[in-house]
């Protein structure tokens, strides 16, 4: 195994992660025995072979096959370093710096009916995320936003420009929740959830403040893995996932971020 390490070891030059393996950096050599013994060439007899050629053909054996296991262990290390690899992923609309910011987010009655919190949460999140990770910015607090809804009940028929002067930004983040759901149609006992979005950005001072100077179909699932059920997964779980991704894949649209490479892994 030792040998196996230190094959390992030359090809992808990693001690920290070898170490971890069980052995320390000081362990993983060669015995110089047994590299005299791998460089010299010998012939065993089947009838008359000493005890030690019988040993050294063992001792062959057993670096060979500790030869193919370290590169067995290299490749399925290389697979899974590959499958956890992250790309930098640009931001779709980079509007928002410098700017104040107000999130809107909107569903429809049977949505509501069935997830009261799903906007108030989705708002707060996305608020956040933005206020957190884009320069400059300044983000109306939710709190606020959401109190000028319930004031202004038929703020969606109202002209978008109208909406910004309202709320006295810049800049508003609409987004418009048309599908939330945990399960398959017809099925409430198997988790297949889904969210989708279509999220607009109002801006104030643009050429148009009636028309949405940017727009973004934001889709996302939960949990991945198919035929999960109640067994396996409580309600509030699939919720949280749902509702978690649907925040980060909305958010991500307003600034530069680490996404998975293979995101259905």
């Amino acid at each position: 195994m030792i040998v196996g390490w230190r094959l390992l070891a030359h090809a992808v030059g990693n001690w920290p992660l070898l170490s971890r393996l069980g052995g320390s950096p000081s362990e993983l050599h060669f015995p110089m025995a047994t590299i005299d013994l791998i460089a010299t060439p010998f012939r065993v007899r089947r009838r008359t072979a000493p005890i030690g050629g019988v040993v050294l053909t063992v001792g062959l054996a057993t670096l060979a096959g500790s030869g193919c296991a370290a590169l067995n262990l290299a490749g399925a290390i290389g697979n899974e370093m590959e499958r956890n690899k992250k790309i930098e992923v640009l931001a779709e609309y980079e509007g928002l710096e410098n700017h104040t910011v107000a999130v809107l987010v909107h569903a429809d009655a049977s949505t509501l009916y069935e997830y009261p919190n799903v906007t108030l949460d989705a708002a707060g999140n996305i608020a956040l995320r933005i206020q957190e990770n884009v320069r400059g910015v300044s983000v109306l607090a939710p709190a606020t936003v959401i109190q000028w809804q319930y004031q202004t009940p038929a703020w969606t028929t109202l002209p978008y420009g109208q909406i910004a002067d309202e709320l006295g930004v810049d800049r508003v983040v609409v987004v418009d929740i048309y599908e939330f759901r945990l399960n398959p149609p017809g099925n409430q006992y198997l988790w297949d959830g889904a969210a989708a979005a279509n999220v607009g950005i109002i801006e104030r001072d643009g050429l148009d403040p009636d028309a949405f100077a940017a727009t973004f179909d934001v889709r996302t699932a939960f949990p991945n893995q198919l035929g999960l059920s109640r067994d396996n997964l409580s309600g509030q779980a699939v919720l949280t996932g749902l509702l978690t991704k649907f925040v980060q894949k909305s958010a991500w649209l307003f600034f530069t971020h680490l996404e998975d490479k293979y995101p259905d892994k």
